[in-house]
């Protein structure tokens, strides 16, 4: 829109720099006040289109301010005009706020995450700065939480009970080479009472 209105005053200059006689130019002011001046008595406010905001913001760049007055419009507005004009042209669409996360980070940091179950999220942040991705401890966080992982301390693993049982077979096959009955009946109690 900005080119479009940037050409559009180039063009408009180019008509008003035309050779004209000095005279006709007088009369044609002249005639245009006297316009002006019916208009304003017969409207209350006109409703003016784009296109007419754009041509008047035009050639109020191309004449003094002290002639601004000829216009149906204060100065403020065409001054607004053209801010909003102008601002266009500078302003970027696009997203707003961080960039996602890939979705190869996030299933990295969930893979750890089930892996070490009793890693907090400053120690993951760690292990993935030592893999060269830079992910702060807050995004961390706020993958666990979306997979329904908490903190290190809700996080399931296994349990003293649940390592013990899972271990007692091979505790009870260790060759101790001197049998011990005392031995055997205290692994058994540990044992019992973990379960």
């Amino acid at each position: 829109m900005s080119f479009w209105y940037l050409a559009f005053r180039c063009v408009l200059q180019l008509v008003l720099l035309r050779p004209r006689s000095t005279e006709f130019k007088e009369l044609e002011i002249v005639v245009l006040r006297h316009q002006l001046s019916v208009v304003r008595r017969q409207a209350d406010r006109p409703q003016l289109t784009k296109t007419d905001r754009v041509f008047l913001a035009a050639a109020s760049r191309l004449l003094p301010r002290s002639r601004w007055r000829s216009f149906l419009v204060t100065p403020t507005t065409l001054l607004r005009w053209h801010r909003q004009l102008v601002a266009r042209r500078w302003t970027y669409g696009g997203r707003n706020g961080r960039p996602p996360i890939g979705r190869e980070i996030r299933e990295l940091v969930l893979r750890l995450a089930h892996e070490n179950p009793r890693w907090g999220y400053q120690r993951i942040v760690g292990e993935l700065n030592g893999l060269g991705i830079a992910v702060s401890a807050t995004t961390v966080k706020k993958i666990l939480r979306q997979a329904g992982l908490g903190p290190v301390g809700s996080r399931g693993g296994l349990s003293w009970g649940a390592f013990l049982r899972a271990q007692a077979q091979s505790m009870l096959a260790i060759d101790f080479h001197r049998r011990d009955d005392r031995a055997a009946t205290a692994v058994r109690a540990l044992l019992h009472r973990a379960g």
